[in-house]
């Protein structure tokens, strides 16, 4: 019996659910900066709350590619791809709807390309390298279309306000002497964060691992 076949109906819409709540949250608190400071780094210039729930977007895809395969995994992708997108238009603005989808579908596509190739290897090295891999691509993509100069067209193609992010600030929120673009500073402090959760992540991904029992080579291309 093929890993499609055994990708059930209840399967896909936990799966699909729970991507669908992960992307829409973190869609939402990206537009929320952490309003805190640790010692004289601002946070507020540095951090947003989407940091903490999108990887475990990532987590879900992963523990589908090796319970189902990268076929199911990719269904899994997808379809919280497009309920995802529709509701956080409602959520968020139509901008960061795009940057998002745009971002989410190649992160998590190439996640699921590279976890596959990895699969054989020790437990933790592929979800390690295709997290890590796939939030590179998704910080860059995202911060850069939601947040930089560069697309601000997208607001006015919606007739919204410019909601780019790009005056200076701290780097990072630590000193006055080196700035840069406050979106610059946010993707690099998200993207700090999101591989810290990531790490985190690899317990409950080891907990639930060993509920099942992973399907390595009968998979769907």
């Amino acid at each position: 019996m093929t890993a499609t076949r055994t990708f059930s109906a209840s399967h896909h819409v936990v799966a699909i659910l729970a991507m669908a709540a992960v992307v829409v949250a973190s869609n939402f608190l990206v537009q929320f900066p952490v309003k805190h400071f640790i010692g004289g780094i601002n946070l507020a210039d540095t951090l947003t709350w989407g940091a903490f729930t999108y990887p475990v977007a990532f987590l879900v895809t992963d523990l589908t590619n090796r319970r189902f395969g990268p076929a199911a995994a990719r269904r899994v992708v997808m379809s919280g791809f497009l309920i995802a997108v529709v509701v956080s238009v409602w959520l968020a603005t139509p901008r960061i709807a795009i940057a998002s989808g745009t971002a989410f579908l190649v992160a998590q596509l190439l996640d699921v390309t590279i976890f596959d190739r990895m699969r054989k290897l020790a437990w933790w090295k592929a979800p390690v390298t295709s997290s890590f891999i796939g939030s590179v691509i998704d910080t860059l993509l995202f911060f850069g279309i939601a947040f930089s100069a560069s697309f601000a067209f997208i607001d006015g193609l919606f007739g919204m306000e410019d909601s780019s992010l790009a005056f200076p600030v701290p780097f990072l929120g630590i000193s006055d002497d080196t700035q840069t673009l406050l979106w610059v500073s946010l993707a690099i402090g998200d993207f700090l964060v999101k591989v810290l959760v990531a790490v985190v992540l690899l317990a409950p991904y080891r907990i639930v691992l060993g509920l099942f029992r992973a399907v390595p080579d009968e998979r769907a291309a």
